[in-house]
């Protein structure tokens, strides 16, 4: 079965979309990769990067932007990634302006996705001020969190407008359509499950809270470790520090990843339940949706693993940043398959 629909039957704006929805998975795993190399400050100053387009390079800029800049001295190696993803991140912005304008000429055609793309704007706009103040309030945690989760929104949004715009309809005989409708309910709290795991991660990417448990599956030799709970979880921290490689406590940074990986378990018991009622439905394409959130389920707690067994490695923790995000955009996907889905005429 293909991927999409054919050509002749797709909506305006579907190759545009599909674009921007690449570019997006590009700009998403920079970001992770900006964040995990301690990048997110490689350029103090926004949106250029001490005062250049790009960052300095040549001797003189060098030592320029060190005079203006003395407590962030430049790191060549911390400068490009930093640039390389705001222009990436640039990009995707204007990819969307264009799908938004596409959508606003068509506004008056049946069934094309208008308010769609003028949310994905407005999100975007949001989006480059949480870039902007990732920088100016110097990694605070709290905008850090709200910037990952910002980026994986525009993700999931921009693959639904992928999917709506590819005008691909399930049609399902009647006892079949009854039962897709009874998964509804479920869908939605495996989507919010994930969505809120996905906030957890950005939290503990944040506050530098991965390497505070080293072995699995217990934490620091003990099932139940010594926790810092309010510390751990006070989104009221102070504003104005640098909170470049974190500053709290050890057990608050336990109480963080810990709560983490509860939250792993709860997602994937959620997602298993969701993947034995889809194969009971008896239909093959559920069945297959439930073969790949299977798989993508295992492959996020194999990377979530080997993260700690590993102490972190660079590549398998930009990984374990993408496969959040791809378990999302399964869940997206069997949710715009559910409530698209048509019912099959009887023959007369």
């Amino acid at each position: 079965m293909a991927l999409f629909n054919a050509s002749s039957l797709r909506k305006p704006g579907f190759r545009l979309a599909l674009v921007a929805f690449c570019v997006a998975i590009v700009v998403v795993a920079l970001g992770a990769f900006t964040r995990l190399v301690d990048a997110g400050l490689g350029c103090p100053d926004w949106p250029g990067c001490y005062g250049h387009l790009l960052w300095p390079i040549q001797e003189h800029n060098v030592t320029r932007a060190n005079e203006i800049w003395p407590d962030n001295p430049v790191e060549h190696d911390k400068t490009w990634p930093e640039m390389v993803h705001r222009y990436f991140a640039g990009s995707l912005g204007l990819l969307v302006v264009a799908l938004a304008i596409v959508a606003w000429k068509r506004r008056e055609e049946s069934d094309q996705p208008f308010r769609l793309p003028l949310l994905l704007l407005f999100v975007v706009v949001w989006q480059a001020l949480f870039g902007m103040w990732t920088v100016t309030l110097k990694l605070w945690p709290q905008i850090v969190t709200l910037h990952l989760m910002g980026g994986i929104t525009v993700l999931s949004l921009l693959w639904l407008l992928v999917l709506r715009l590819d005008n691909q309809h399930w049609q399902l005989s009647e006892g079949l359509h009854h039962k897709s409708l009874k998964l509804r309910p479920w869908v939605i709290v495996c989507l919010v499950l994930v969505a809120l795991q996905i906030m957890l991660g950005g939290w503990t990417a944040a506050n530098y809270a991965a390497y505070a448990c080293v072995d699995f599956p217990t934490c620091r030799g003990d099932w139940w470790p010594a926790m810092d709970m309010a510390t751990g979880f006070d989104i009221f921290q102070t504003i104005g520090p640098n909170y470049l490689g974190g500053l709290l406590e050890s057990n608050a940074r336990v109480a963080i990843h810990y709560t983490h990986r509860i939250g792993a378990l709860v997602v994937s018991l959620a997602l298993l339940v969701l993947c034995v009622r889809l194969v009971t439905i008896g239909e093959r394409r559920f069945s297959r949706l439930a073969l790949v959130i299977f798989a993508a389920l295992a492959l996020q707690v194999g990377l979530g693993i080997t993260n700690v067994l590993m102490h972190i490695p660079l590549s398998v923790a930009v990984l374990h940043n993408a496969g959040g995000g791809l378990l999302l955009l399964t869940l997206v996907t069997l949710a715009c398959k559910l409530w698209s889905v048509e019912r099959k005429e009887r023959a007369v």
